[in-house]
């Protein structure tokens, strides 16, 4: 099996070979996140990283992600360098390693450091008691807003994928599982629909509809009805394909 490992400039040798051997063994160490991806946070010298393993693909990935696409360790680790580039806020990427045959790719890992955050997205569409709820609501929308006029789509713009920390009596955000992103202008409609896979809940549509109508000074009535739209949309689509996964597992 062909080993590709790629790390970020300034480590020193002793940290790669320390880090190699850490991914040689990642399966002996205890614990892990993930059912499809699996992630463990590793000391390496002192410092916490943030291993990803992604899930072995299936036998037309495997061929695909070997000759025509870049695997996702690689697209997160180049991801998440061009959004440093950007001043866009995300852990810091380590390394990324790949494993391959001469026909068939197989496992990749992707290496960042961890990164400590007081809540994630995840806890606004939950908890509507947090400390200046509407602040960090209104400030994560212009970071969204800040992320669409630097040509940034990230396509897995959804709960879990933002860690939000508290930074005195601002909000520092920080962009995570990156390896579905896109880079260029976006019109209107595909900035507004980047929202839709975020909340269920329509006071918080509507918050976020005219936090967007400051920033960008587009109507708040159009931006609302697009983003509930497709806030809805969302929600059916992924209900409808829980219930057909559901039906066939019943089949099986």
């Amino acid at each position: 099996m062909k080993e590709i490992k790629v790390f970020n400039n300034g480590l020193k040798d002793d940290f790669k070979e320390r880090l190699t051997g850490v991914i040689h063994g990642f399966d002996t160490f205890e614990g892990g996140v993930g059912k499809r991806n699996v992630i463990k946070i590793i000391p390496v010298e002192g410092v916490n990283l943030n291993i990803k393993a992604f899930k072995i693909p299936n036998a037309v990935n495997k061929v695909v992600y070997n000759f025509f696409r870049k695997s996702k360790a690689q697209r997160s680790f180049e991801y998440a360098n061009k959004l440093i580039e950007l001043e866009v806020g995300t852990p810091k990427p380590i390394a990324y390693f790949e494993y391959k045959s001469l026909f068939m790719f197989n496992r990749s890992f992707y290496v960042s450091e961890q990164l400590d955050c007081d809540m994630t997205y995840r806890e606004l569409t939950k908890d509507f008691t947090i400390p200046d709820y509407d602040n960090i609501l209104r400030a994560f929308t212009r970071f969204t807003f800040h992320l669409h006029q630097k040509g940034i789509q990230f396509l897995d713009h959804s709960p879990g994928n933002t860690l939000i920390k508290k930074n005195g009596n601002t909000y520092d955000f920080f962009l995570v599982d990156l390896n579905r992103m896109k880079f260029g202008p976006m019109d209107f409609e595909t900035r507004i629909k980047n929202f839709a896979r975020l909340t269920i809940h329509k006071s918080m549509v509507e918050v976020m509809s005219d936090e967007y109508a400051k920033c960008s000074g587009e109507d708040y009535d159009t931006i609302f009805n697009l983003m509930w739209h497709e806030t809805k949309a969302f929600q059916e689509k992924f209900h409808k394909k829980k219930r057909l996964k559901k039906k066939l597992k019943i089949k099986k």
